[in-house]
């Protein structure tokens, strides 16, 4: 039974935080030594997977990251061409 906790354990995902103040909602999980950076702009998604010994500065660090300019100017272009490539279906 214990190895069965532990391995629901391992698996189990965590929100970690979410960032609503730009103009794209962002959800970031825990999961598996990682962090997944869920973008989601109306139906669209966009996931990023970081190993979290890839952020040194942990959470704080990855959050001030993630509503840096930078990173708001690389993802909207991803997203207004994505918007183009569902336009195929309508």
């Amino acid at each position: 039974m214990t190895s069965i906790v532990l391995l629901t354990q391992a698996f189990t995902m965590r929100i970690v935080s979410e960032i609503t103040n730009l103009p794209f909602r962002v959800t970031i999980f825990s999961w598996n030594n990682k962090y997944i950076i869920k973008c989601e702009y109306g139906p669209l998604e966009q996931t990023y997977k970081i190993a979290e010994s890839d952020v040194l500065g942990g959470l704080k660090e990855l959050q001030s990251q993630v509503e840096s300019e930078d990173f708001i100017n690389k993802v909207m272009p991803v997203f207004e061409q994505m918007a183009d490539n569902v336009r195929i279906f309508y």
